[in-house]
C-alpha cells in the first residue's frame, strides 16, 4: 500500500507580473486575488487531506516568514518552515526541502508545489497525485502535465512517451515556451503544459541532482544539516547554502534525468502569470468585465479591474486592465504581459519604491500605513493584533503622538507603563524608550503623528524585540 506524501510548498519568489498589487515585500502568493484567501493558503488546503498528505514543509525567505506564519495560523495548519538565507531559484530550494524531508523519513515521497498557482478542480488534482504516487515510490520523478485548453505561449510543454504504470507515462522531451503556431502544433501532437509541480522520492531527486551538480547538492545538504532554529523556523546555514548554484529544477534535473515521468491532469490549472490570467479565472458580467473591488462599467467589454479602495469607472473601452492601489495605478492592454514587464523594469529606475514596497507595511505584530507626509511630519495608521507588541525602542530624531481609535493600548514610556483607551492619547518625547502592545481581544488601531528632523524607518534603535530583530 502506498504511503503518504509530504507537500513541499515553495513561496519565496517575488515576481512583479501582477504589479502594482504584487511587490517585493508582499508578492502575489500572499494576496487574496480570488476571494478572501491567498493562493498560498489555497495551495495548503489543496494538500490537507490527512489520509494522503503529511505535515507540509514550507520553504521561503526571511522577509516573508511572518506572513507565512500568519496565513498558516488563519487556516489552523502547522508546518515546518525552512528559511533560505538568499534566493537560489527552485533547484536548491527543492533540494533543501528533499533533504529536510529525508530527516523526517528516509523513504519520504515529496510533492513540490509552487504557492502562486491556481487549481480550479481540487479533487481532480488529488486524484492525479494518487495516480503518480506509485510511480514516484518506484523511482520516477513525476511531473504534472496539464491538458491544454488553448495554444498558450506562456507555458513550456511536455511530450509524453511510453506508459510506465497506470496513467503515468515517461517524458519523451521538454520544450520551451513556443510561438503561437508551434503551440498549436504541439497540441495536435498531444503535448501537455508543464505545470512546474513535481512528485518524487526525496532520495531519488537528490541522487539525480547529484549526478549533474554534486557540489550544489553537498552545499544544500550541509545547509540543512547545519540549520539552526529561531522562533520555530528552520534557518538554513547561509555559508553552505550560498555555495549552491542558482538554477531552476527544470534545468538542473528534469531536462537531464532519464527518470522523468508525467501524469496528465485536467484541473483548471493556471500559474496566474499575468493580469489577463487573473481575468480569465475571475467571474465576469454579461459583457466579459471582471472586478475585484468597486467598479462600474458602461459600454465597456472584456475589462479587468482590481482596486483597493477608490471607485473605478470605465466608459467606452475594451480589453483594458486597470489596477488601482493607494500609491499606484496601472492601465494596460489585456494581453500584453511583456509590456508590463518592460514597464516595471522602467519603474525600477524611475520610482523603485513602488515596485518594492506597499504603503501598507506588514509586520509580525500587525501593520502600519502612511496616511500623510510633510517635511517635518508623518501620519501613520497602526494596527496591532491581539497579543502583539512592538519592540522596545527609541528614536534620535523624532517624537511621536499616539491617539487610540479602537481597542486599548498598553504603552511603556521610560519607567511609565500606562493603558490608553479609545479617544485617549499619549506623547512619546525624542529619545524616550518606549513600547506599544495590545493586551486585548480585538485589534488595536491608533493614529501616530511623528514630528522631527528625520522620519525614516532606520531611526529605530531596538532594545528588546520578540521577533529577534535587535
Amino acid at each position: 500500500m502506498a504511503g503518504r506524501i509530504i507537500p513541499l510548498i515553495m513561496c519565496g519568489g517575488a515576481g512583479t507580473r501582477l504589479w502594482p498589487a504584487s511587490r517585493e515585500v508582499r508578492p502575489k502568493q500572499f494576496l487574496p486575488l480570488f476571494g478572501t484567501r491567498s493562493t498560498f493558503q489555497d495551495t495548503l488546503l489543496r494538500v490537507s487531506e490527512a489520509a494522503l498528505f503529511e505535515r507540509p514543509i514550507i520553504i521561503t525567505n526571511t522577509a516573508y516568514r511572518f506572513m507565512v506564519l500568519e496565513q498558516l495560523a488563519e487556516l489552523g495548519i502547522e508546518a515546518d518552515i525552512l528559511l533560505e538565507p538568499m534566493r537560489r531559484d527552485s533547484g536548491p530550494a527543492i533540494a533543501a526541502g528533499a533533504a529536510f524531508a529525508q530527516i523526517r523519513d528516509a523513504d519520504a515521497v515529496v510533492l513540490a508545489l509552487a504557492a502562486d498557482h491556481v487549481v480550479g478542480d481540487t479533487p481532480a488534482f488529488v486524484a492525479a497525485c494518487r495516480k503518480g504516487l506509485v510511480a514516484a515510490e518506484a523511482g520516477s520523478i513525476v511531473t504534472f502535465g496539464v491538458k491544454p485548453e488553448r495554444a498558450a505561449t506562456e507555458y513550456g510543454y511536455i511530450s509524453p512517451g511510453d506508459p510506465i504504470s497506470g496513467e503515468v507515462r515517461s517524458v519523451a522531451k521538454f520544450v520551451e515556451k513556443p510561438d503561437p503556431a508551434t503551440a498549436a502544433g504541439y497540441i495536435k501532437l498531444g503535448y501537455l503544459w508543464n505545470s512546474g509541480n513535481f512528485m518524487f522520492r526525496a532520495a531519488m531527486l537528490l541522487d539525480e541532482y547529484r549526478k549533474v551538480d554534486a557540489d550544489s547538492v553537498q552545499a544544500v545538504t550541509a545547509a540543512v544539516t547545519g540549520a539552526g532554529r529561531d522562533l520555530g523556523f528552520v534557518t538554513l546555514d547561509p555559508e553552505s547554502f550560498g555555495k549552491a548554484r542558482a538554477i531552476s529544477i527544470d534545468y538542473a534535473v528534469m531536462e537531464k534525468t532519464a527518470r522523468a515521468a508525467v501524469v496528465q491532469v485536467s484541473c483548471g490549472w493556471s500559474d496566474v502569470g499575468s493580469w489577463h490570467a487573473v481575468w480569465e479565472l475571475s467571474d465576469k458580467d454579461a459583457e466579459g468585465n471582471a472586478a475585484q473591488g468597486a467598479a462600474v462599467f458602461e459600454d465597456s467589454r472584456n475589462c479587468n479591474v482590481s482596486t483597493d479602495r477608490a471607485l473605478v469607472a470605465l466608459e467606452g473601452v475594451d480589453d483594458l486592465v486597470v489596477v488601482a492601489t493607494q500609491d499606484a495605478i496601472l492601465v494596460s492592454r489585456q494581453k500584453d504581459a511583456n509590456g508590463l514587464k518592460r514597464l516595471v523594469a522602467k519603474l525600477k529606475t524611475f520610482a523603485p519604491q513602488v515596485t518594492e514596497e506597499h504603503i501598507k507595511v506588514h509586520r509580525p505584530w500587525g501593520s502600519y500605513q502612511s496616511v500623510d507626509n510633510g517635511d517635518r511630519h508623518q501620519v501613520k495608521r497602526i494596527i496591532v493584533k491581539p497579543g502583539g507588541r512592538l519592540s522596545l525602542q527609541k528614536h534620535h530624531h523624532r517624537s511621536e503622538h499616539w491617539i487610540v481609535v479602537r481597542g486599548a493600548a498598553r504603552v511603556t514610556v521610560n519607567e511609565l507603563v500606562k493603558t490608553v483607551h479609545e479617544n485617549e492619547s499619549i506623547y512619546i518625547p525624542i529619545g524616550a524608550t518606549h513600547r506599544l502592545e495590545n493586551p486585548g481581544k480585538i485589534s488595536l488601531e491608533l493614529i501616530e503623528v511623528q514630528t522631527g528632523s528625520y522620519l525614516g524607518e532606520d531611526d529605530i534603535i531596538r532594545i528588546e524585540d520578540d521577533y529577534r530583530r535587535v
